[in-house]
C-alpha cells in the first residue's frame, strides 16, 4: 500500500457515513479535498437544498401549489439570486456563500441555472416531454455538479486559486445527467408518495401508463411490463450518459492532482452502485430495494480507494 493510499484511508476513517443526509455522494467525495474547499461545497449545497426542499415539501403536503404560494416561492428564489449579485450578506449563511464564491472563483451561471429550474418547479407539476426534463436538469443537477467539479478542479498558484483547465459545464453534464436519471429511478417510490413525478408524460403515455398508475405502483401494487418498459427506457438513457461520463473522466483526470482524481472516481462509483441495483426484469423498484445502506456505501468508497491505488 502506498503512502498516498494510506492518507486517503486516514481521511476515509474520519467520515461518519451514518450522519451524511443531504447530497451524500457529493459530500462524501468532497471529504477528500482540502478542508476549505469542502466547507465551500457544503455551504453552496446547503443553500440550494433549502430552496429545493421548500418547494418539494410544499408539494408533498399539499400536492399542488396555489398561485399565492407560487408567488412567494418565486420571490424567495429571486431574493436569493439578487443577494448573490449584490453581495448582500443579510445573514451569516449568505455571507459564507458570497465569501466562497469570491475566494474560489465560483461562476454565477450555476446559481442562475439552478434558480431558473426552481422557478420551473414552482410553476409546473412534472414534465410534458423528455426535453423539458433535460432542460430542467441543467439547473437542478448540472448546476450543482458544476460547482462540485469547479471546486474539485481549481488550482492554487502562489496562494491564490485559478480556474479549472477545462470547461466545467462540459465536464459536469454527462455525470450530472447520469446521476440524476439514476436518482429518479432510485427515488421513484418516495417521490410518488410525496406527490413528485419526474418521468416525462410523453413516455408515461408511450408505454401505456398514467400518472395514477405510477402512484399505485408506489403504494405497493406489483409493477407490470409496461412500467418495466418505462424504466428500461430511462435505464438506457442513463447508460448512455454513463458511457459519456467515463469518456470525460478519461480526458480530465490527467489534469488533476491525485486526491481530486479520486474524488471524481468516488462520486461516479457511488451512482454506479445504484445503477447496478436497478433490476429491470425482476425488481420491485422500492426505496428499500434501490437505496444502498451506509455500510454498503462505506464499503464501495473503501474499495474505490483500493482500486485507485492499483490503477493509478
Amino acid at each position: 500500500m502506498t503512502t498516498q493510499t494510506q492518507k486517503f484511508l486516514d481521511i476515509f476513517y474520519t467520515i461518519d457515513f451514518n450522519r451524511i443526509k443531504d447530497h451524500p455522494n457529493i459530500l462524501i467525495a468532497a471529504n477528500f479535498w482540502e478542508s476549505e474547499r469542502f466547507l465551500a461545497a457544503r455551504i453552496c449545497y446547503r443553500l440550494m437544498r433549502m430552496i429545493d426542499d421548500a418547494i418539494d415539501n410544499y408539494k408533498a403536503e399539499n400536492k399542488t401549489i396555489t398561485p399565492e404560494v407560487k408567488k412567494l416561492l418565486k420571490s424567495d428564489i429571486d431574493k436569493w439570486l439578487r443577494s448573490i449579485y449584490e453581495k448582500n450578506e443579510d445573514s451569516s449563511i449568505h455571507g459564507e456563500l458570497i465569501n466562497a464564491i469570491d475566494r474560489f472563483l465560483i461562476p454565477l451561471w450555476p446559481m442562475e441555472a439552478f434558480a431558473k429550474s426552481m422557478v420551473y418547479d414552482a410553476d409546473h407539476d412534472g414534465f410534458a416531454t423528455i426535453e423539458s426534463f433535460i432542460d430542467y436538469s441543467m439547473g437542478a443537477s448540472v448546476a450543482p455538479a458544476s460547482i462540485f467539479v469547479h471546486l474539485n478542479s481549481i488550482r492554487r498558484v502562489n496562494g491564490a486559486y485559478t480556474n479549472p483547465p477545462f470547461d466545467i459545464k462540459w465536464a459536469s453534464t454527462p455525470c450530472a445527467l447520469f446521476s440524476y436519471i439514476v436518482h429518479i429511478i432510485r427515488d421513484f417510490q418516495k417521490d410518488q408518495l410525496n406527490n413528485l413525478n419526474y418521468f416525462a408524460d410523453e413516455f408515461i403515455l408511450k408505454y401505456g401508463l398514467t400518472r395514477e398508475s405510477l402512484h399505485e405502483f408506489a403504494e405497493g401494487k406489483p409493477v407490470n411490463d409496461k412500467f418495466r418498459n418505462l424504466i428500461r427506457h430511462y435505464y438506457s438513457l442513463a447508460d448512455n450518459y454513463r458511457r459519456k461520463t467515463y469518456e470525460v473522466l478519461q480526458s480530465i483526470q490527467p489534469l488533476l492532482e491525485p486526491r481530486y482524481k479520486l474524488s471524481l472516481e468516488i462520486i461516479f462509483n457511488l451512482y454506479l452502485m445504484v445503477f447496478e441495483r436497478i433490476g429491470i426484469e425482476n425488481g420491485s423498484f422500492t426505496t428499500e430495494e434501490l437505496c444502498p445502506g451506509p455500510d454498503e456505501i462505506k464499503e464501495r468508497v473503501h474499495q474505490t480507494i483500493l482500486d485507485f491505488d492499483r490503477t493509478k
